[in-house]
């Protein structure tokens, strides 16, 4: 029986984990180990905070539509219930930008919110 040899195999792997720490600190992005080890850590923060993002713009949006409402002297909680009585179907996202961008359009809502029609 012929002797395998696992070089060829051994060193694709070395190179795709060190093509992947390229940019790495020091030894993290040129000895395999380390670059292992920090790929790892890294692969877990991604993940970890592919999700966390979108906590954290949803809180964004909230915080600048409070601070739109709040100038107009109603709280976030009230603006976002009359909306909903309202059937106003805008989510926090755009209701963000229309705080920040069209102020005339987010007081013409702040309006519909304070007097809310019910259907």
């Amino acid at each position: 029986m012929a002797k395998v040899k696992h070089s060829v195999a051994t060193r694709k792997r070395k190179k795709r984990v060190l093509k992947k720490a390229k940019g790495y600190w020091g030894d993290r992005s040129k000895q395999f180990q380390q670059a292992r080890r920090a790929l790892m850590h890294a692969l877990v923060y991604a993940y970890r905070d592919r999700k966390k993002r979108k906590r954290d713009f949803r809180r964004l949006w909230i915080a600048r539509i409070n601070a739109a409402c709040r100038t107009s002297g109603i709280s976030y909680s009230q603006f976002m219930y009359g909306l909903k009585k309202s059937k106003v179907g805008l989510n926090r996202k755009i209701l963000a930008e229309l705080a920040i961008k069209d102020s005339q359009a987010f007081k013409k809502l702040i309006e519909i919110a304070k007097n809310p029609k019910i259907s």
